[in-house]
């Protein structure tokens, strides 16, 4: 049976609302079998527990978004600190830096996410990041922050193979979103062709980003297939080796048993 690991997806937000039951079930009708709910706000991360508390298959990944680093209070950490021991919360994320939104100045962006991937090596997990318009940015608060044993995953990657690699020796994953099938975006193909296979995760980031075919549709968890399918087919491996081999690194990176 063929298992893929969506490891970053919403369906804790309003697009998805008392809908996840089908959504679940038409992800097992494409073979994903397990999935991340994100939650990167207070509505976001109690229905992340919730929905994972709920379903067997689904976990939850928690923290605060750089386009809301303005609100980051010490009760907001508090909170993300008090659901860290949660036995289904399995990461802290997704955290990182959002210049195209810049709902916040870079400084302030930068200090929260420092801020946040230390709690992350505090309750040993690993951490996940978002970043757009930013990537020089964020390798470098990476860098200078370091990474801890858990290490961490660049989301939804959408930068060059060198870039990947840069991550890479930090001691972070890559995942790939449907960005991957988009046919302008040849150097994300370059970078999912060519990274080693055990260094790399897959994703929807659903509702948003959905993957050729289904591009400028609402996105679904069930759409990871579409990843797979697309950086089997660019690695020149069957779309179960792939599936496989990203749901293994998964397990391997969330320690799931």
């Amino acid at each position: 049976m063929m298992q893929i690991f969506d490891t970053h997806t919403h369906l804790n937000v309003d697009d998805f609302e008392s809908k996840e039951k089908e959504e679940i079930a038409l992800a097992r009708e494409f073979g994903v079998t397990k999935m991340n709910v994100v939650g990167f706000d207070h509505p976001t991360i109690n229905r992340a527990l919730e929905l994972a508390n709920a379903y067997d298959n689904l976990y939850a990944i928690i923290g605060w978004h750089p386009t809301e680093a303005g609100s980051y209070t010490q009760e907001i950490e508090d909170m993300i600190v008090a659901n860290l021991s949660h036995p289904k919360v399995i990461g802290l994320g997704e955290i990182g830096l959002d210049y195209h939104w810049m709902e916040d100045p870079k400084d302030v962006q930068i200090e929260v996410f420092k801020r946040q991937i230390q709690l992350s090596k505090d309750h040993n997990l690993p951490f996940i990041v978002h970043t757009r318009d930013a990537l020089e940015d964020t390798y470098a608060v990476i860098k200078e922050a370091g990474v801890g044993p858990r290490g961490g995953i660049i989301h939804s990657f959408s930068g060059s193979l060198e870039m990947a690699e840069r991550f890479i020796d930090l001691g972070m994953m890559i995942s790939f979103s449907g960005v991957v099938t988009f046919k302008k975006a040849l150097d994300v193909q370059e970078a999912a062709q060519k990274l080693p296979l055990d260094k790399i995760l897959v994703e929807t980031d659903a509702p948003y980003l959905a993957p050729v075919p289904k591009r400028g549709r609402k996105n679904k968890t069930a759409y990871t297939r579409y990843v797979v399918e697309k950086i089997a087919e660019l690695r020149g491996l069957s779309v179960k080796e792939v599936a496989q081999a990203t749901y293994d690194n998964a397990v391997r990176l969330f320690r799931i048993d």
